[in-house]
């Protein structure tokens, strides 16, 4: 096993913003000596928080999930509040350019990264999906702004829209009340035909980030014929997690959430390759 920590400031050279952060915890099988050859997928974890703060509940548990059935996984501690955009957007892009570069290394099969984000995480991780070409994006990362987008997203009761009711908090932090900017980064605007597949779920009865953000992005996915799969629980509120005491909210009918994950994902190719 393979633990890390990363800055990913100090490792691409870049300087790094007053209060800001972009941690990556690196928790990987590394090489096995049975099987030397053996690479596996990866999935990197965005936990939420209104972008004023990161949740550890929706980090290391769901982590260990994916760890578990055979992932080879990093979580993202990005910056928050006061710092708004590009600066998350261009610190997930470093995770992902250091997951491709060292895929190696890892251990991962670098066509097949995942990322998962919750609430504010969300939509931080449908930036990453459609917005890494974005020129802020290219401006930090330069020759490092490569194939920077997930080869699949989870979006777990995500803040995607700006358009629609939403967590204004969120929003006020990635834009400091610029209206335009929150039209750009209300992410259902930015799904194109390139834009990769998508797990999405939420509950019905979410009373922080409206459910209707689910189906906004759903919407878009469709439109665009770009395939998802999509469940919207019945109760559950928000900041589930993995729906367990753990994460001090239980859920049974959610649960199953992580399951429905992992084989939406091997249906999409996602597996160990020996």
């Amino acid at each position: 096993m393979l633990n890390k920590v990363v800055d990913l400031y100090e490792y691409y050279g870049l300087e790094k913003p007053e209060g800001g952060k972009a941690i990556l915890e690196v928790i990987t099988y590394g090489k096995n000596e049975f099987c030397p050859n053996r690479i596996r997928p990866a999935m990197l974890v965005i936990p939420g928080g209104g972008y004023a703060h990161v949740s550890q509940r929706e980090k290391d548990c769901i982590a260990f999930y994916y760890l578990n059935k055979g992932y080879n996984t990093f979580t993202l501690d990005y910056s928050v509040s006061p710092l708004g955009f590009p600066h998350q957007l261009i610190e997930a892009s470093m995770a992902m350019a250091y997951i491709r570069e060292n895929a190696v290394e890892l251990g991962v099969n670098k066509d097949q990264v995942a990322a998962v984000g919750f609430s504010a995480g969300g939509h931080l991780c449908g930036m990453l999906a459609t917005m890494t070409k974005d020129k802020e994006v290219k401006d930090a990362l330069k020759e490092k702004a490569e194939n920077l987008t997930p080869n699949a997203v989870i979006l777990s009761y995500p803040v995607i829209s700006a358009l629609i009711p939403t967590h204004a908090g969120s929003f006020n932090v990635q834009c400091k009340g610029d209206k335009e900017l929150e039209k750009r980064l209300s992410i259902e605007t930015r799904v194109t035909t390139d834009t990769p597949p998508a797990f999405i779920w939420g509950t019905v009865n979410d009373g922080v980030v409206p459910s209707s953000n689910a189906f906004e992005i759903a919407l878009a996915y469709k439109k665009q014929g770009v395939p998802f799969e999509f469940h919207m629980f019945e109760n559950g509120g928000h900041g589930l997690s993995v729906a367990t005491k753990e994460t001090l909210y239980v859920n049974e009918s959610v649960q199953p959430w992580l399951d429905l994950s992992l084989t939406w994902l091997k249906g999409r190719g996602f597996d160990i390759i020996d």
